[in-house]
């Protein structure tokens, strides 16, 4: 199923199945946010450096992007029912070594076989969604998407009240979600199964080529372009998953406890906006989202790390809710420049995302530790001005007309 037929949605939305794989994504991210979460008891229990949880990050994201288009492009030719099972047992298995570690070696291993389920899923569950949309694919991948932000801001809260109060070998029962995921898969695991079943006759039948909307050089320039507002996007996006949490306890002397719930508050504005991303596209056009989010954010940004503390979560808020309504548009829109593979082009979009906060995340630690933690939000703030590389975006409603 190498010619695109394997992605052609089936006819009418199937939101049992699109509920499912939110609910999948909501548990996954749930299970990865606890890493970035759990960051203020290792630095104290090992005695790490802000640049030796720079280099966890790092790790982790490596592991989760440099797997995630590999991933996606092989079961773009060989699609398997069962991927999503296999990717969240190699979640569960990092979850419990995460809890046990007592040397930044153990936990380096642990959080690499977290990012690798994750490689497996991202792709695998957003070929899926784009299966099960029925041609509604904003409103899938917000959906999909939204279950994915709301589990990464579900899990700073889960390790505020059952982590940080009674020691972080209580991670372990993290694991117990990563079991109960795995068994909320299978009903998606058996209907893909069919769904591959039906296509194979279908494609045997009436074989069905898939054609791209632009000429390959406007394709590649295009993805360039999308790849340059990933960049602006998860560079900001880093420096709050990663530091916020060290920001307010030394800027505003919140508690540890504090300082998590406030990292909640940001990572559900962007649960909000990924919810009003995909279908706001739909309706007018994911170039115009790209636009609004990526370039709305400037102004939230910019002034958040020169007010006090109530506006700091205020700004925070609006910021989250700015920038994360931006990627369902973006990955959409190369999925739309390449229709015939959407495992590689969300492996790599996915991929990317993770890559780019692994290695922000490093040299933003580093600064911190050089310049102090301040610094690094005064340099991010910029970042998002970086989206007005839109306006080189080509219009791919136009070049639908034209063809």
């Amino acid at each position: 199923m190498t010619n695109g037929t394997s992605t052609r949605p089936v006819s009418g939305t199937a939101f049992k199945v699109l509920i499912i794989l939110s609910i999948s994504h909501c548990l996954n991210d749930l299970l990865q946010s606890v890493i970035a979460a759990v960051y203020p008891l290792f630095k104290d229990d090992l005695a790490l450096s802000f640049a030796q949880i720079g280099l966890i990050t790092l790790i982790y994201q490596m592991s989760a992007s440099v797997f995630q288009p590999i991933m996606g492009l092989y079961f773009d030719k060989h699609p398997s029912p069962w991927s999503l099972p296999i990717g969240m047992s190699s979640t569960l298995a990092g979850m419990l070594c995460l809890a046990f570690s007592h040397t930044l070696t153990w936990v380096l291993i642990s959080v690499s076989l977290v990012g690798f389920g994750s490689s497996i899923l991202h792709p695998e569950a957003s070929r899926l969604t784009s299966l099960a949309s029925g041609g509604k694919r904003g409103l899938a991948q917000s959906l999909f998407q939204v279950g994915g932000n709301l589990g990464g801001s579900l899990g700073p809260l889960m390790v505020a009240l059952i982590v940080a109060p009674y020691g972080r070998e209580n991670i372990a029962l993290f694991a117990i979600l990563a079991f109960i995921a795995i068994l909320v898969m299978i009903p998606v695991c058996l209907w893909y199964k069919r769904r591959l079943q039906l296509l194979k006759i279908e494609e045997q039948a009436a074989p069905k080529h898939v054609k791209m909307p632009l000429p390959k050089k406007t394709t590649l320039f295009a993805i360039a372009i999308l790849l340059i507002l990933i960049f602006s996007k998860y560079v900001y996006m880093a420096s709050l998953t990663s530091y916020y949490t060290f920001y307010l306890i030394e800027k505003f002397g919140v508690t540890v406890q504090d300082s998590q719930f406030y990292l909640f508050v940001f990572l559900f504005a962007t649960a909000a906006g990924t919810l009003l991303g995909g279908p706001i596209g739909d309706k007018i056009g994911r170039r115009y989202v790209i636009w609004i989010s990526i370039l709305g954010a400037a102004p939230f940004t910019l002034f958040m790390p020169h007010v006090n503390l109530v506006l700091t979560i205020v700004l925070s808020f609006c910021a989250g809710l700015m920038l994360a309504s931006a990627f369902p548009a973006i990955l959409l829109y190369a999925q739309e420049l390449l229709p015939y593979k959407l495992g590689l082009i969300s492996g790599l979009f996915f991929g990317l995302a993770f890559g780019i906060a692994g290695i922000a995340s490093a040299v933003l630690g580093d600064m911190a530790d050089t310049y102090g933690i301040e610094a690094v939000y005064n340099v991010c703030a910029y970042m998002p001005l970086l989206g007005l590389v839109t306006f080189f975006l080509p219009d791919l409603k136009k070049a639908e007309n034209k063809n």
